[in-house]
């Protein structure tokens, strides 16, 4: 039988006992031990790690098997791995954490099906790796869900359709209700914590991040800073205290994720400091007004309850079906709505695309980092050109003109996104090369006599320096003129 040695840093944790396939020795042995590095290997005498399922920052994770049952059932071992150079306040953070993830799935999980039920928590003592010190080690044994998390099925299978989107909303939804009703808030909802089983039912993972609504007056509601970047809402990452609507906001962002297939960081404009996920996603007009509530920057806003979330996606389901295209309006107009009938929540606002994001189909937003990409190839391409342009043409107004609409064609190409980074690699590449071969088009080229080909290299930097340059520039007075 193979045993996996749980020890950190072990250099050949596989081990194989033959004497294990019996199982009369099997349900009898008092212990064996990792043969390189001395680790006890059956935890709490009863659990026989296997393999290696995953590790994080705080820990790891093993498939073990419990070799007190029947069929010796399979269950996770968790084991709290602290990063060596952690200072003693984050170790103490982290084993709260851990403690924390066993008390919740005690609680929770024995309570509610969707929730792995807590099997065994427990320290194991042991002699380190250095003489005359023990190394402690805290394990948490829970339920195993035999399947998939929905990060790695979307990996699989690509974006979800909006019915199965629904599902995960719904089922999420059920799992909320019940966390929150026992005045616990998970504060981790995101795509890796779902896990979907071979059955098709939904489970919500990782309850290490959850944090116990506090009633008591006068005491600190702060927020750690324990969350997963572009899933947790602006409360939340600012330190402040979170709210059951904290969970509904992750839960939007993963539905959105899950919906257009691409990350949080590619669905939210930095700029305008607001999500863009509908031009990526053609959905029903009431699910795309309850995720734009549940994204609403204050917690206020959003949705307080679970059951509310859940009305106003019942209210859809006797509605006539439409989808809500792409946006594409010829002026910033707001979309004429009609007045809701008196018991219908009030939709959330839509706003028209501003006349720089026309377009005629989906286009994902330009980050700072696109826009001073192409600032440089701009430039870059530029330099190159002006010295071959002023070699050929012998009327400097000529060149100018002729480079002027070369370069406006690449910004444009660029804002079309007709040129993308690696076609403006291929174009640098091809240009520097045409530069090369033909010493007629730098003739221009007097900065380093001895070495043309090194001018216009200085040249096409220089020119894409003071591109980015004043790409920044101008971009900071836009923004500060904005504000006003």
């Amino acid at each position: 039988m193979e045993v996996y040695c749980t020890r950190p840093g072990c250099p050949r944790p596989q081990n194989n006992f033959p004497d294990l396939d019996d199982s009369s020795m099997l349900k009898t042995v008092q212990q064996k031990f990792c043969t390189t590095c001395g680790m006890p290997l059956i935890l709490s005498g009863r659990y026989l790690p296997v393999r290696l399922l995953g590790q994080g920052g705080f820990g790891a994770a093993f498939l073990a098997r419990d070799r007190y049952t029947p069929a010796m059932r399979q269950c996770v071992a968790k084991l709290l791995q602290p990063s060596a150079n952690m200072t003693p306040a984050q170790l103490k953070i982290a084993q709260t954490l851990f403690e924390r993830e066993a008390a919740v799935l005690e609680e929770l999980g024995n309570e509610h099906s969707q929730i792995p039920s807590l099997l065994a928590f427990f320290e194991l003592t042991v002699p380190s790796l250095q003489p005359g010190k023990n190394d402690p080690f805290f394990y948490l044994v829970q339920e195993f869900i035999d399947g998939k998390n929905l990060e790695e099925e979307l990996a699989v299978k690509g974006k979800f359709s909006e019915a199965e989107t629904m599902e995960v909303l719904r089922e999420i939804l059920k799992v909320l209700d019940f966390v929150h009703s026992r005045g616990s808030i998970h504060r981790d909802i995101k795509p890796a914590n779902i896990m979907r089983a071979k059955s098709g039912r939904l489970y919500l993972l990782d309850f290490g991040a959850v944090k116990q609504v506090t009633q008591t007056a006068g005491t600190s509601k702060a927020s750690t800073g324990i969350y997963s970047l572009g899933y947790a809402p602006p409360e939340q990452m600012n330190g402040q205290e979170v709210y059951p609507a904290t969970d509904f906001y992750a839960l939007a962002v993963t539905c959105i994720t899950l919906l257009s297939g691409l990350p949080p960081t590619e669905l939210f404009d930095s700029y305008e400091n607001e999500w863009n996920w509908r031009s990526h996603v053609q959905v029903s007009p009431r699910l795309a007004q309850v995720l734009d509530r549940m994204l609403l920057p204050a917690p206020s806003q959003r949705y307080q309850s679970a059951i509310e979330v859940e009305a106003a996606l019942k209210y859809n389901s006797q509605q006539p079906t439409m989808v809500v295209q792409p946006r594409s309006l010829p002026t910033p107009t707001p979309l004429p709505t009609q007045p809701p009938p008196p018991t219908q929540q009030p939709p959330v606002p839509v706003p028209a695309t501003p006349p720089g994001n026309l377009q005629s189909g989906p286009r994902r937003a330009f980050s700072i980092w696109d826009i001073l990409g192409g600032a440089a190839f701009t430039g870059f391409e530029g330099g190159l050109l002006a010295i071959a342009l002023t070699s050929l043409l012998p009327s400097p107004g000529l060149s100018i003109g002729l480079l002027g609409a070369i370069v406006g064609g690449l910004i444009y190409g660029q804002y079309r996104r007709a040129i993308e980074q690696t076609e403006m690699l291929i174009i640098s590449a091809g240009t520097l090369a045409v530069l090369w071969f033909f010493p007629a088009l730098r003739a221009a080229v007097t900065i380093y006599p001895n070495s043309p080909f090194t001018g216009v290299l200085f040249v096409g930097w220089l020119a894409a320096l003071g591109a980015i340059a004043a790409t920044a520039i101008f971009r900071l007075i836009y923004k500060l003129l904005s504000t006003f």
